[in-house]
């Protein structure tokens, strides 16, 4: 093959997909794959499913994991492990698990580009192992800042980020059924992480259960990023860290802005519901037990809503549950007063609170296109950083630990946030059942 040639494919090899048009797959530029995947023909299962089991144990072993600091968080307000420590360290701390993982959105998906997937990944496992092992040993509050908040935040980061765009690669019909039983990963581990963290913090120590959910979950997560595998050298995404192009179009500013304020309300009923369970005279183990079926609900809700999305439409769906999460909140948190209305609101919202974690990859394609889906992803994750950050500090701040309902305005709060992001939602899907009315009648 002449010079002119061998430049011609290397400009082909580099140069970003403008569209999501058909582009020929990196692997057909040469003989070693005599027969290469077609770029357009989306397996809709096969590997795909492997691929779900991945994600699902990614998931689960990182979000599932921080989504129990509740039950940490409880423990710190109701000791005095660290001296000088206020509540809004503890708080923070956990607001940073979200908060950095999604700062780390932007150089995830560069680092992806220049190295691949499988190095960024094993990065993070590297980091949330050592910060949750670091946390074992802390002494002052600000090591726990470092370790179970700074560098367990990246790990989480650097695992999640490259993992939650593979499995939209690998379908398409059933492309919101795959997300959210991948999504509700989180919720398995939660109810394990949850449920153990507890009795291991009452029998071996708070140092030990973090060495044991470190050691788990870096084992666990090593396991599914060898197993992972895109699809970008057959989808040729752009991966711009930053598009500010995708910005200039209104759905993708409404689907950002819904992210935003549907974290705030999330946030905090993640994070409060443990120690709102003490605030209203439960005992350890059944408010550490609220964060478990809490955990429990997005387990059993979310593969049930990627069904509905699939089939009423993804923005519908994404839509409704956003409302259904404010009327919950109001209907069954507000009044709560005893287990059993605490348990009842924790399984039913459960399933819903986190709709954003489970629609979003399905949604950026929807607004955006399969081919500017890593690109998208990015800026929603970097939308999330202050809400996801600072969410339960404020949620914290608004509690009044003097009166007879401590937790009032936080979930007055909650409860606002969530009908706010609904408003958006309904916003975004006027405008794109617009745009489709209008392009069909084009045709």
């Amino acid at each position: 093959m002449s010079e002119k040639d061998n430049k011609a494919d290397q400009d082909a090899i580099e140069a970003p997909s403008q569209a999501p048009s058909v582009v020929l797959p990196i692997t057909a530029l040469t003989p070693l794959d005599p027969d290469p995947e077609p770029d357009h023909a989306i397996p809709d299962g096969g590997y795909g499913w492997i691929i779900v089991l991945s994600v699902f144990t990614i998931n689960g072993f990182t979000w599932g994991v921080i989504a129990s600091y509740g039950v940490y968080l409880a423990y710190y307000l109701s000791s005095n492990r660290f001296p000088g420590a206020t509540p809004l360290d503890y708080a923070f701390i956990g607001g940073l698990n979200f908060g950095l993982a999604m700062l780390v959105s932007s150089p995830a998906t560069y680092l992806v580009r220049t190295l691949g997937t499988h190095p960024v990944m094993l990065l993070g496992v590297l980091l949330q192992t050592g910060g949750f092992i670091g946390a074992s040993f802390a002494a002052r509050i600000w090591q726990l800042y470092l370790s179970q908040g700074v560098c367990v935040g990246l790990g989480v980061g650097f695992l999640f980020i490259p993992s939650v765009a593979v499995t939209s690669q690998w379908f398409d019909k059933k492309r919101s059924l795959a997300n959210s039983i991948t999504s509700a990963g989180s919720g398995l581990g939660g109810v394990i992480v949850s449920f153990a963290t507890q009795s291991m913090i009452d029998r071996i120590s708070l140092a030990w259960s973090l060495r044991v959910i470190g050691l788990l979950s870096g084992t666990m997560n090593i396991i599914a990023t060898c197993l992972i595998r895109s699809r970008n050298h057959i989808i040729r995404p752009p991966m711009h860290p930053f598009d500010v192009r995708l910005l200039r179009r209104l759905p993708v500013m409404l689907l950002l802005s819904w992210g935003f304020f549907s974290m705030l309300g999330y946030m905090v009923l993640l994070y409060s519901l443990s120690d709102f369970g003490r605030a209203i005279g439960l005992s350890k183990g059944q408010a550490a037990s609220v964060t478990a079926l809490l955990n429990l609900g997005t387990m059993l809700g979310r593969p049930c809503i990627g069904l509905l999305s699939d089939r009423y439409g993804r923005i519908e769906v994404a839509g409704c549950t956003t409302f259904a999460c404010s009327v919950c909140v109001w209907v069954f948190w507000v009044p709560a007063s005893s287990y059993a209305l605490l348990v009842v609101f924790a399984i039913i919202v459960g399933g819903i609170l986190g709709i954003f974690w489970m629609s979003i990859s399905p949604l950026c394609v929807e607004v955006a296109g399969l081919s500017e889906l890593p690109s998208t992803l990015a800026l929603a994750f970097a939308t999330i950083i202050l809400p996801t950050t600072f969410a339960e500090v404020i949620g914290l701040k608004l509690r009044t630990p003097e009166s007879a309902r401590p937790y009032l305005y936080p979930q007055i709060w909650a409860g606002v946030m969530y009908l706010i992001a609904t408003g958006l939602m309904f916003a975004l899907w006027l405008i794109l059942r617009k745009r489709k009315r209008r392009e069909g009648s084009s045709i």
